[in-house]
């Protein structure tokens, strides 16, 4: 749970529990399955949106909620790697995003403790100067505006250098969401508890089963689940991996900076402030690693905690929050079509932690792919596009890594007893010639499933941060009792009897 969804009443809907007939179901209820479905709804089309938890119980709840198209330093790679027609349509594209939400705001009178703020890119690595500066002329050979700083406003030590750029924004995502909603001519229509377990082709139609085998049959279908639920013939999961990253929220009586920061360096780390309970707070996030990465979690916030207690005399920590979002093995997010072979079929994907405002440039590529609208930008996202790979050493470590889950892992797991297995710790072992994975809870209960991911097979590594299976391969995660919490796997694990 984050701090945007204590802060807000929560909208819950009905279950879809009888068959249905719609233009364009919508498969996702964060916020860009939300911002499709209000131009949708603007445009008079009869939708569905399906939720198998409840709405914006996931990335988009989690998330730092900066609308900025300055997406860390990025411009420069663009720039290089695509050409300057392709970074311009980047640009532009996310700026149209970021005008876009803040008209719709001032146009819906949508509550949602909106703030302009100055964004920040900053280091603190003399060897990193450099890259900012060369990322300044990139950002003005766009026509951005933005400058090179050496003193900017953040009260941490040792910064270096900054990239100041105005007149960006911040604001609390569950409202905004809850705020698009209110305007839907029609409620009835959004569904959640209903997990969609199988999308296939009837003619010219769609059908959409849910888990309860109810159907919804329409002729689009819109996957805004972050991570697309259908693997083939779109092999997103081989053009993708999934992040995980942490936030504190920070109470002070102290006086707050403004502006939105996040820094070059390794780790990451973000700063914004925010409005919690009408009192100022700051949001500390960062300190990224791969999802279900071989690493020892525990200590994960302590990067953040140290960052406060650098920053503050005396502060009280409100909540601390992980997520997980997928990045393109380009850096490119994916929108547009699922595959060249399934037309009127849609994703959008790959946004690499800058959901909220490329949230809003794929809600309006595909609502006017939807309704045979031309889009300036559908290009630059195109997802269907088979180009070399920028990231080759990424790709390699993906390939490692699905060959050592699928098959060499598993291959080393041995028996062991289980008599002295210490409380509060998991491990995957072998019964019976079977793999196990076991969680002992801090009362000695044993709590058994299978350690296979039910998306592909890997194998799956404890989380002993958040008690969860996660999945090292495509970052499918599953509670203690094995239920899926985080796509791509929609199925959950089967439990195991010890006994």
């Amino acid at each position: 749970m984050s701090i945007w969804k204590n802060e807000k009443n929560e909208l819950t809907f009905k279950k879809l529990d009888s068959d249905i007939t719609v233009d364009v179901c919508v498969i996702g209820g964060g916020i860009t399955g939300i911002s499709t479905c209000y131009y949708l709804n603007k445009e008079n089309v009869d939708f569905c949106l399906l939720e198998k938890d409840t709405l914006l119980s996931k990335t988009s709840s989690k998330s730092t909620a900066k609308i900025t198209f300055a997406h860390n330093v990025f411009f420069r790679y663009l720039i290089d790697s695509y050409g300057i027609n392709f970074a311009k349509g980047y640009y532009l594209s996310n700026n149209e995003a970021v005008n876009e939400i803040i008209k719709i705001i001032e146009n819906e009178k949508i509550d949602c403790d909106i703030k302009i703020q100055d964004n920040y890119i900053y280091t603190t690595k003399e060897d990193k100067v450099s890259l900012l500066k060369d990322e300044v002329s990139a950002m003005n050979m766009l026509g951005i505006n933005a400058n090179y700083q050496n003193n900017i406003p953040l009260p941490i030590n040792n910064i270096i250098g900054a990239i100041k750029i105005p007149n960006q924004a911040c604001f609390n995502p569950v409202k905004y969401c809850y705020g698009l909603i209110n305007t839907f001519s029609n409620l009835n229509n959004i569904y959640d508890n209903t997990g969609v377990t199988n999308i296939s082709k009837d003619g010219n139609n769609y059908i959409v089963t849910t888990g309860n085998n109810c159907k919804v049959t329409c002729k689009y279908v819109v996957m805004a689940t972050r991570y697309p639920i259908k693997d083939i013939p779109g092999f997103h999961f081989l053009k993708m991996y999934q992040d995980t990253s942490y936030i504190i929220a920070v109470k002070t009586k102290e006086k707050i900076f403004d502006g939105m920061y996040i820094s070059c360096d390794n780790p990451t780390i973000s700063f914004r402030n925010a409005k919690y309970n009408n009192e100022d707070i700051l949001l500390i996030g960062g300190n990224t690693n791969k999802t279900g990465e071989n690493i020892n979690l525990k200590d994960r916030y302590d990067i953040l905690i140290q960052t406060a207690n650098s920053i503050f005399k005396n502060y009280t920590i409100l909540d601390k929050w992980d997520t997980e979002d997928c990045v393109s093995l380009d850096k490119i997010p994916y929108i547009g079509d699922f595959s060249c072979m399934y037309n009127n079929m849609f994703i959008a994907t790959g946004f690499k932690k800058w959901g909220i405002t490329t949230s809003n440039v794929a809600a309006n590529i595909i609502v006017d792919k939807i309704i045979g609208k031309n889009n300036n930008f559908e290009k630059i996202y195109n997802s269907t596009r088979f180009k070399p790979i920028k990231n080759r050493k990424e790709l390699y470590n993906m390939l490692k890594q699905t060959t050592n889950s699928m098959i060499i892992n598993k291959l080393k797991i041995k028996s062991e007893d289980l008599k002295d297995f210490p409380n509060d710790s998991a491990k995957v072992t072998k019964i019976n010639g079977k793999l196990v994975g076991i969680y002992k809870d801090e009362n000695s209960n044993f709590n058994a499933i299978s350690p296979i991911c039910t998306h592909l097979g890997c194998l799956l590594k404890f989380n002993d941060l958040d008690k969860t299976w996660d999945c090292p391969c495509h970052g499918s995660r599953f509670n203690i009792d094995g239920k899926n919490i985080y796509n791509p796997a929609f199925k959950k694990l089967p439990k195991i009897d010890l006994n």
